[in-house]
């Protein structure tokens, strides 16, 4: 009996994740549709989390023990408040910047991933890694050779890319776990 409880415990679950990932995707859907709102509340967000990691960084400085310390965490502080309230109070301009930066560490990461790839030569499936960076490489220079206009939709479209796949893969993972869960026999339960 107990483990009749369990299967229906599960398959309740799972049921429920996968309501999630289908809430989770349609809003990943919805902020692809709308990528400067997307990319402009992401920004507003990013600059409050940088106000207030600034403010943290601030306090942790007065707890230092010797004066490099203290300055160098208060200078921190000062940077990430600075920049917290470039973002979060001049959003559109923040944007524009979080793409340009965006874009050059795509291109960085191309760099890395191609190198990466060309040292696993010898592993099945390094082509995968090398695949990543062209792709990687194609975002970055696409980003860069249309900025600033390319921040009208680059963050915002990453960003509800990101929020639907992670919605997706709540689905396939709960539906997995579910069709597991119902294929088990009786026999099987009680072994």
């Amino acid at each position: 009996m107990p483990t009749q409880d369990l299967t229906e415990d599960i398959k309740k679950r799972s049921g429920w994740s996968i309501l999630m990932g289908i809430l989770t995707a349609l809003l990943g859907v919805f902020l692809i549709i709308y990528p400067l709102a997307t990319a402009t509340i992401t920004t507003l967000l990013f600059g409050w989390v940088l106000i207030f990691v600034g403010i943290a960084q601030f306090v942790f400085a007065l707890h230092s023990q010797t004066a490099g310390k203290f300055f160098a965490k208060a200078l921190l502080g000062i940077l990430y408040g600075i920049t917290g309230v470039a973002l979060a109070f001049f959003p559109l301009a923040g944007v524009a910047a979080l793409t340009a930066l965006l874009g050059t560490l795509l291109l960085i990461y191309a760099g890395v991933a191609t190198a990466a790839a060309f040292q696993l030569r010898l592993v099945e499936g390094w082509r995968w890694f090398l695949l990543d960076a062209a792709v990687s490489l194609l975002m970055g220079i696409l980003i860069l050779a249309r900025w600033p206009s390319s921040s009208i939709w680059a963050i915002g479209t990453l960003v509800g890319v990101s929020v639907l796949m992670g919605g997706i893969a709540r689905i396939v993972i709960a539906g997995k776990i579910r069709s597991a869960v119902s294929f088990e026999s009786p026999a099987r339960r009680a072994a």
